[in-house]
């Protein structure tokens, strides 16, 4: 995974806008583990690119929370952004991170995302991909 620290509203939503494909709208709500909650943000048609979709979900992590093991479409990259708390992530054959409120990740196509995990046993966590 790569890590981008961003400042400001505006980086957040250009990267946000860039989502392809970060989860397709009929697993959202539907995460598997325990405590997290997948909230379909938007699921639109990229007009300018035939057969792909732009799908950007909320993840909410309630304290400990965290999501069942899973892997993503080979279609497209998922973007990723920690809204509040922090985030422990792991693609498999890549080092378990911790990503706070602020910093931003890229996640390659068809990658199995073992850990994925609010990184607090006291205060909840959320991420937009």
């Amino acid at each position: 995974m790569s890590r981008i620290r961003t400042r400001g509203g505006r980086a957040a939503a250009a990267l946000l806008a860039a989502a392809l494909l970060a989860v397709p709208p009929a697993l959202a709500g539907e995460a598997g583990g325990e405590g997290v909650a997948v909230t379909l943000l938007l699921h639109q048609k990229m007009p300018n690119v035939p057969g792909k979709t732009m799908t950007v979900v909320a993840v909410d992590y309630q304290p400990g929370g965290f999501s069942a093991a899973h892997r993503h479409p080979d279609s497209g990259m998922v973007f990723a952004y920690a809204v509040s708390g922090a985030i422990r992530s792991q693609v498999e054959g890549e080092a378990e991170r911790v990503y706070r409120a602020g910093e931003s990740w890229v996640e390659p196509p068809g990658a199995h995302h073992v850990v994925s995990a609010n990184a607090s046993a006291s205060e909840p966590a959320r991420l937009i991909a």
